[in-house]
């Protein structure tokens, strides 16, 4: 038998033993991996698919004088949806829209979408939808007189569509605004802009003797435009083309017109700064029809001017300004609803951080020096309410927990010491919505663990008066999924520097054993991941609970420049390049979470996250190739400097000015350092993070002759969630992607 005669009889011995084996018998590791897919598949389908765990909001609108509110919603027994009057001290309930209101002329009830009352809460804009389209409809609820409002097609109406004293509708129609008059039924258009693709009149507001519309005009023009592709005829593509503001290049054109209501020519506010190099943070009427506050940031937010225009003189008046060397207003740190005007619109309130710390000021017409409203060494997290009528300021703040949220308020004239509000044995995260007269709230608490709860409170004592939506059928369903309370520690870094983290442990955790530990990352100044809420973990806490109970203990750190409450300081760290000091302060978090708990096996470390979190997975794995071995990067931005301007200029400025910042802000700059397992997901509709930034780093992988995994879904957006079991299988790919290539269970 010759040398190649005998490999060949070996080789077909081995092939028909093979062979031989049951059809049925697979690798152990085959076996592993389907029985976890089986336990954790029906725990996803149940969190993105079916409403068994989704929680419901309680949602109302409180009544002008603050007596009561009015909900949407269909009883028990209903034929359709109806709006209900609640009383705020008896919870009295009556019907003030429902079965009886038909289309006049027919027996056809209306089924209500939705509504807008009127400030007097005596007239309703109601939107229904029927079988033929939607319409709205203005319901007097003394007479019980229902109009059709024939205002023409495509005609929008917001939440302040209502002028002041009730008589005119203020709506769009695509780019354009116009005037609905109630009393003869007619629509006057106020500009004429609808032709053009690039223009758009928005942030409308009446003037407070309701003569006036002030807005603000965006021009884009002078914006490229880039091409989408639109799903169709998969041989001959059609393409969609959007505008997309790069950094470094054109931004918005904007001004400031104020029009008759009546129509006319719009009156134009002049402003001194070149068009095309700032934005528009706000802009309101300041306390009488003349004059209009206008609040503005350049274009890399590092300064703010608040100014008073007079649309009939022309006059502009600064009357605040701002500035810092990395940023005086960041993404999250905009006043919701613009300033408030208080004292009779002789004062505004205005939020700085001036001394280093988030506080709200009180600031004169006539510009003099702030004066502070809430107490010097914390951050306020977010407004509350302003009771100018009593003279107090209600906000959030945690001094003491940058995890939790609750409720204080604090003088107007910033005297005496602030006072807190919510419960001291309810920790955790509250929300309020105020009655107009700061005496009730709808209350909503939760945790990390605990589903939210939405109650009436009365305040200042923050009584209970009766709950609203106790989720309890839901949280029911939940209760035996959180076998373990989620731990919040703190993580010691060194120089100053303490982090705050959550971890998720398995429901058969044996503290004497190493776990493999899954991170779940953001790390950027648009939000933090570490909030002690059911929303925590930016939505995701059930997801990684379920990962969790597969053997992995899920872990999440918020590093400096996130948008902690803990100083100027600690947000600002990050000036200059977003993801250097992300990535050295997440791996120092690991170490740190190694020492406080001795069962973290760090031989075995997997991270993902989500837009910039896919962001600071590539750089983990990149940077930090000796702590991260897998890395499920989904929609990141791997090339900065392709991005878009409104957000990333904040933090970095344009690559002409900050070069430096953005070659060590790129992750594609460290594809070289790759060593570990490494998937990306993304969509080819992405308008956002844009897939061919995602393909550059794609490329350059494959020039480096890197291994790694690319998922594109065609046609989806940032959110990956277009077309029916996508959120399923996103979720599902990145499991299985885990558990193949970090294999879960204790060492």
């Amino acid at each position: 038998m010759t040398k190649l005669t005998f490999l060949t009889f070996v080789l077909m011995s081995l092939l028909a033993a093979w062979s031989a084996l049951p059809v049925h018998a697979a690798r152990p590791a085959e076996e592993s991996m389907a029985r976890l897919l089986s336990q954790v598949e029906p725990r996803i389908k149940a969190i993105y698919e079916t409403d068994e765990l989704r929680m419901r909001s309680f949602g109302a609108t409180w009544l002008p004088d603050g007596s009561g509110y009015l909900k949407l919603e269909t009883p028990e027994g209903a034929s359709g949806p109806e709006i209900a009057r609640y009383d705020s001290a008896r919870g009295k309930r009556a019907v003030v829209a429902g079965e009886k209101l038909l289309v006049p002329g027919t027996n056809q009830r209306l089924r209500i979408h939705g509504f807008v009352c009127s400030p007097t809460g005596k007239r309703f804009l109601l939107h229904t939808e029927e079988a033929g389209g939607s319409d709205r409809w203005l319901y007097e609820l003394e007479s019980g007189d229902l109009r059709l409002v024939k205002a023409g097609d495509g005609v929008g109406f917001e939440a302040n569509a209502f002028s002041p004293d009730g008589e005119r509708l203020l709506g769009s129609r695509g780019a354009d605004l116009l005037v609905y008059d109630i009393a003869n039924g007619r629509a006057t258009s106020l500009t004429q802009d609808s032709d053009s693709d690039a223009i758009n009149n928005g942030s409308a507001s009446w003037s407070p003797d309701g003569q006036w519309i002030a807005y603000i005009q965006s021009d884009s023009s002078a914006i490229p435009k880039r091409a989408v592709l639109v799903p169709g005829d998969p041989t001959y593509r059609t393409f969609q083309e959007t505008r997309f503001g790069r950094i470094g290049g054109p931004i918005p054109t904007l001004r400031i017109g104020v029009v008759g209501v009546n129509g006319g020519p719009t009156r134009w506010i002049e402003l001194a700064d070149k068009a095309g190099t700032f934005y528009l943070n706000s802009l309101s009427w300041a306390g009488n029809s003349d004059e209009v506050m206008i609040d503005k940031l350049s274009r890399g937010r590092d300064a703010r001017e608040v100014m008073l225009a007079n649309h009939r003189t022309d006059a502009i008046t600064k009357v605040y300004a701002a500035t810092d060397p990395a940023w005086v207003v960041s993404w999250v740190d905009m006043e919701p609803g613009g300033l408030q005007w208080i004292r009779g619109s002789k004062t505004f309130v205005i939020f700085s951080e001036r001394d280093g710390w988030r506080r709200a000021f009180v600031v004169s017409r006539d510009g003099s020096d702030p004066t502070p409203i809430t107490a010097a060494g914390s951050d306020l997290i977010a407004p509350g309410q302003i009771d100018d009528k009593n003279g107090w300021y209600y906000y959030y703040a945690s001094p003491t927990n940058a995890t939790q949220r609750y409720l204080y308020r604090s003088r107007l004239d910033g005297t005496g010491t602030p006072e807190r509000l919510t419960p001291n044995d309810q920790p955790g995260s509250h929300s309020y919505v105020f009655s107009p007269d700061s005496q009730w709230a709808f209350h909503t608490w939760s945790t990390f663990d605990q589903p939210p709860v939405t109650d009436l409170v009365e305040l200042p004592k923050h009584r209970s008066v009766r709950m609203l939506e106790d989720n309890a059928a839901a949280a029911a369903r939940i209760k035996p999924l959180i076998t373990r309370p989620t731990e919040f520690l703190q993580l010691d870094i060194g120089g100053g520097v303490v982090m705050d983290s959550w971890m998720i442990k398995p429901r058969d955790f044996d503290p004497t054993k190493k776990y493999p530990v899954f991170v779940f990352v953001y790390g950027e100044p648009a939000g933090q991941t570490v909030l002690d809420d059911w929303h925590g973990g930016q939505g995701f806490s059930l997801f990684h609970r379920a990962v969790a109970d597969l053997g992995y203990l899920v872990v999440s750190i918020d590093n400096r420049g996130t948008p902690g409450p803990k100083g100027a300081a600690w947000r600002r760290s990050v000036y200059g390049s977003l993801g250097p000091l992300s990535t050295d302060e997440q791996a120092a978090g690991l170490k740190a979470l190694e020492r406080l708990c001795p069962f973290v096996d760090l031989s075995r470390v997997g991270i993902w996250g989500w837009s910039g979190g896919g962001s600071n997975t590539l750089n983990a794995l990149f940077r930090k190739p000796d702590t991260y071995h897998v890395g499920i990067a989904v929609v990141p931005k791997p090339q900065a400097q392709y991005y878009n301007a409104e957000y990333q200029e904040i933090f970095m400025r344009t690559p002409k000015e900050n070069p430096e910042g953005y070659r060590t802000g790129s992750a594609i700059n460290y594809a070289e350092g790759l060593r570990g397992d490494l998937l990306i997901i993304t969509g080819s509709g992405e308008t956002n993070t844009h897939i061919e930034i995602t393909e550059g780093l794609v490329d350059r992988l494959i020039e480096l002759g890197k291994r790694f995994d690319y998922f594109v879904y065609p046609n989806r957006d940032h959110g990956l969630s277009e077309g029916k079991g996508t959120t399923v299988h996103v979720q599902m790919l990145i499991t299985r992607y885990l558990i193949d290539h970090l294999p879960p269970g204790p060492r």
